[in-house]
């Protein structure tokens, strides 16, 4: 079987399609994600002792632009999943759609903010790699296992399932696929639950990426969806990323959602969900606190700051609310969570 899960052979299917090419790229872009954020936690960025046993070496250089704006994303990402976790005091569980070779199970144990369970869910091709690498490194592993409590969890191939992490080969555009392996993993649809996409929609067509929207609000009665990828894509700047990622075959097949803030919220609101919000990065690299942000700036020099501008306008992140159990309207809104936390 290929990673769409559909039997290969000469007879039953066309050879190499352009869907299959587009997959490829769209697969190199997890490579590309954990090179950039080895390279800024090297330079000391952000905290990851994980992040090291998926990237054997730091690699080659990348722009101090690139650095600050994976630590804005990072940062903004961590904190709104973080606030959740309080919230529901780690009473809920986390599904990572695209998770490529994320480090975020770890980073909550070690800060004891560990859901009931933590789900992720990417092509069984990726998956395959990321449970040998856990598989072949105690560091990984052994957090793992301490939070298993028999003496056997299930391993093979393309799903890693234990009591408190879980990980799921499926493709994400087959949602009747993803939600039959889910429950097979005890997905409770009971608990409050957070969902997570980091530049994983726009790779799929906006009907797709509508409909496992509208499946997780219509799945879970209280539920947050964080939401990060580009934005403010209609004019020039957002023109030559599109170019550069086609030249790498790498189709961003729902960037018409991805064409204002507006657009963004409102495919949350036109799918079932009761709160929307969005904000592009550079007003969440405004927010941030500023001690640290102002640490991270001096770690490198910057030659003008107008790319990392043009950068940070071009992506956002958004995040949708629906509940039913009335956890409170602080998970709706950045911009209280962010006085209440820092005033």
């Amino acid at each position: 079987q290929n990673h769409l899960g559909i039997r290969s052979s000469m007879a039953s299917r066309q050879p190499f399609t352009d869907t299959d090419t587009a997959d490829e790229a769209v697969r190199a872009t997890c490579d590309d994600a954990t090179i950039c954020k080895r390279f800024a936690t090297s330079k000391g960025y952000w905290k990851d002792p994980y992040i090291q046993y998926f990237v054997r070496s730091v690699g080659e250089r990348k722009a101090p632009e690139i650095n600050r704006g994976y630590y804005a994303r990072v940062q903004g990402v961590n904190f709104l999943l973080d606030a959740f976790l309080k919230k529901t005091q780690c009473n809920c569980q986390v599904i990572n759609l695209g998770a490529g070779l994320d480090t975020t199970f770890w980073r909550l144990k070690d800060n004891n903010l560990m859901p009931q369970k933590f789900f992720e869910v990417d092509f069984p091709t990726i998956v395959s790699r990321k449970i040998h690498y856990i598989k072949t490194k105690p560091p990984l592993s052994k957090p793992i296992i301490e939070t298993h409590s028999t003496d056997s969890l299930l391993l093979d191939a393309h799903n890693l399932d234990s009591d408190r992490y879980c990980i799921i080969g499926a493709d994400l555009r087959n949602i009747s696929d993803m939600e039959e392996k889910l429950k097979k993993f005890q997905l409770n649809t009971e608990l409050p639950t957070l969902v997570l996409t980091e530049c994983v929609l726009v790779y799929m067509t906006p009907s797709q990426s509508s409909g496992l929207i509208r499946w997780v609000a219509e799945t879970f009665h209280t539920a947050m969806f964080i939401n990060y990828e580009q934005a403010n894509m209609c004019d020039r700047f957002g023109q030559v990323m599109i170019e550069n990622l086609q030249r790498r075959q790498c189709m961003l097949a729902g960037v018409d959602t991805c064409q204002s803030l507006d657009l963004q919220k409102e495919r949350f609101l036109r799918s079932g969900w009761e709160h929307a919000s969005a904000l592009d990065m550079i007003t969440v690299y405004s927010m941030l606190p500023q001690v640290d942000v102002g640490r991270i700036e001096r770690l490198e020099f910057l030659d003008e700051g107008e790319l990392l501008q043009q950068l940070l306008q071009h992506y956002s992140i958004s995040w949708a609310t629906k509940d039913k159990l009335r956890l409170g309207k602080v998970l709706c809104f950045f911009l209280q969570l962010l006085d209440l936390i820092y005033a």
